[in-house]
């Protein structure tokens, strides 16, 4: 029940469809009973910039999760963001702080290698391709640079960005070798897809799956299935995988610290969730 001492978190993006967010946190609110509340709101990229500015001026917001297309739009909108956004170029949580500043964060890169170390799959001295320089693409490559990959390859559809990618982890990580332009996943040993390729049925596969070993790790950020057709070609060479909604799960946690509720685990935010795919 949403009252008017509910407290309200945004969910930015578009489209909503896919959101899987709200199914989580909404849940995990009720049996807690936190008088909180996650809400959709689909906000196109050309009305984004005055919808955010006035979306904070509410009194009974706590702040936003963000999400694409606007995880890059929202840096140039904040009062301070983290080392981890600055890095990666990109903010997927904001919150409204009590003097009215906005505080900007990324969490999408902690989740997903946290997820990757607790399936058992170390990153230390590892070699990794990570196809998207976008925010989330972005987020990753930062994160796994932090958790020691040795070596970085970076692809986008549009090249600039990757290129703009590397210099900022070069900047932190002098010693990381850094591949820009390759789409190709052969010989790294964590493989992921950053990219919103799968969202859609006619997509085609983001890249070659015959080109990546079968010892390799494979990530995926589409939430539009548990497996989607790139998983279950990298399932299918006997690659162990990491499914979308992995890395949300384990972000999550990270996220409720950040907006003041507390926190739980990854386990517990499965057993209430009501995810539909």
């Amino acid at each position: 029940m949403i009252s008017g001492k509910t407290t309200l978190i945004a969910h930015l993006g578009w489209p909503t469809e896919t959101f899987k967010a709200p199914m989580i946190y909404n849940p995990w609110f009720d049996e807690r009973g936190i008088d909180a509340v996650v809400v959709p709101m689909g906000v196109k990229p050309e009305t984004f910039a005055a919808f955010f500015k006035s979306l904070f001026t509410l009194t009974n917001l706590r702040g936003a999760l963000i999400t694409m297309p606007h995880k890059v739009t929202t840096m140039g909108l904040l009062d301070e963001a983290s080392t981890t956004a600055k890095i990666s170029g990109a903010c997927n949580a904001v919150l409204l702080r009590a003097d009215g500043s906005l505080l900007g964060d990324m969490f999408d890169g902690e989740g997903f290698v946290r997820g990757v170390l607790r399936k058992g799959q170390g990153l230390a001295g590892k070699r990794a391709f990570v196809l998207g320089s976008g925010g989330v693409g972005s987020a990753i490559a930062a994160s796994l640079a932090k958790a020691g990959v040795v070596a970085l390859a970076l692809a986008d559809a549009h090249p600039p960005s990757s290129e703009a990618l590397a210099a900022r982890l070069q900047a932190h990580y002098p010693q990381l070798e850094l591949v820009v332009g390759s789409r190709d996943p052969a010989g790294y040993d964590i493989v992921v897809n950053a990219t919103p390729i799968g969202m859609r049925a006619d997509d085609p596969l983001p890249m070659d799956v015959t080109s990546i070993s079968p010892d390799s790790f494979v990530g995926e950020v589409v939430m539009k299935a548990e497996h989607t057709p790139f998983l279950a070609a990298a399932l299918a060479r006997g690659c162990r995988v990491q499914v979308g909604t992995d890395m949300l799960f384990e972000q999550i946690p990270a996220y409720l610290e950040f907006f003041g509720f507390g926190s739980t685990t990854p386990e517990e935010l499965r057993r209430v969730a009501k995810l539909n795919y």
